[in-house]
């Protein structure tokens, strides 16, 4: 974010990049010196609005689309429009108490969280993100390897809180009992004491990197445990709803930038990489095209904020729309849902 306003946007330039990206909010076209005029409400010429419109250009906030004789914002506009320029709606009070009875009729958190990510996506008719509450840190204690029929093995994997999970994975090959044993006992003297992404990372890091290096038992034993550790992955830690909804803007509406962004959605590790991002910031956090590091959202923002249990952070909520969205709506319908989330998820 910048620190400061761009001496070089004066006050006048400053009113007219307003106008023009609230225009092009409202129309998604081009704006023109003539309308800019219109809106802007000041008595000046069409030249010195198109010179206005020519200094916003070189200073990379407005842009000439080539079909076009009208200016378009560019991401950096939206940043310095959010940042400086921007006058934020409070959302209604009856939406509110609306909001606040739909997320407090569900008494199963999870429940809540498909609630609120529905709520999200219908209030902006954008997609809506939540990320479920995340339990306490949980550590990989140890992990265990029973056979069973045929190349069928049992993982009992147990944490640090005492949970036993178990799952039963398909082997390529028969393992004897005491090559079974040697795997396990390589897992715990590597991975005990790591929270379980972070021996779940590890596990598939090295997996990939030393394969060719490692003993036969040994790579065996991290593909084991890598098909256990890969369903406690981030992959369902979210809830997403309301994608199809960003078909409705042109500028996403193209086959292969839905492709791509339904691609992320699908796939959940990116977002949820980026959802984190917020969870140690305090209220809501925006993401304008490229600032969100990953090529699909590049003409997208995503508008995030973290919820709170107990005074700690449990997750994080957001929406995902075109860069052309109506902030001024958009910011404090997200800041509202997380403080409800908050509110409800305390009183349980």
């Amino acid at each position: 974010m910048p620190s400061s306003i761009d001496t070089s946007v004066n006050e006048r330039a400053q009113h007219f990049l307003k106008v023009l990206i609230e225009r092009y909010i409202r129309d998604g076209q081009p704006v023109g010196s003539r309308t800019l005029a219109r809106d802007a409400g000041m008595d000046l010429s069409p030249a010195t609005i198109r010179n206005v419109m020519a200094d916003l250009e070189e200073v990379g906030l407005v842009r000439s689309p080539h079909t076009s004789a009208g200016r378009v914002p560019t991401n950096s506009g939206y940043r310095f429009f959010v940042d400086f320029l921007l006058t934020l709606r409070p959302v209604e009070e009856q939406d509110v108490e609306r909001l606040r009875s739909r997320i407090a009729a569900e008494k199963d958190p999870k429940a809540l969280i498909d609630v609120a990510s529905r709520a999200l996506s219908s209030l902006t008719s954008m997609a809506g993100l939540v990320t479920v509450p995340r339990r306490d840190r949980l550590l990989f204690r140890q992990i265990e390897f029973l056979r069973l029929s045929g190349n069928r093995i049992l993982v009992i994997l147990v944490t640090s809180d005492g949970e036993v999970q178990n799952r039963v994975i398909e082997t390529g090959v028969t393992f004897t009992e005491s090559q079974l044993t040697e795997a396990a006992n390589f897992i715990n003297a590597h991975y005990s004491s790591l929270d379980l992404e972070q021996m779940r990372e590890r596990v598939l890091e090295e997996l990939q990197e030393t394969r060719s290096r490692m003993d036969d038992i040994m790579s065996r034993a991290l593909e084991m445990a890598g098909q256990v550790l890969n369903g406690q992955g981030p992959d369902e830690d979210m809830v997403v709803s309301g994608q199809t909804n960003l078909m409705g803007f042109a500028e996403l509406a193209q086959m292969e930038r839905l492709r791509q962004l339904f691609d992320l959605f699908a796939e959940k590790r990116h977002i949820l990489h980026l959802l984190d991002r917020s969870l140690e910031a305090e209220g809501v956090q925006i993401f304008i095209g490229d600032e969100s590091g990953y090529e699909p959202f590049e003409d997208c923002s995503i508008v995030t904020a973290p919820y709170e249990v107990d005074g700690r952070v449990k997750g994080v909520l957001g929406v995902v729309g075109p860069a052309r969205m109506a902030y001024d709506k958009v910011i404090p319908i997200v800041d509202v849902t997380a403080r409800l989330v908050s509110s409800i998820l305390n009183q349980r």
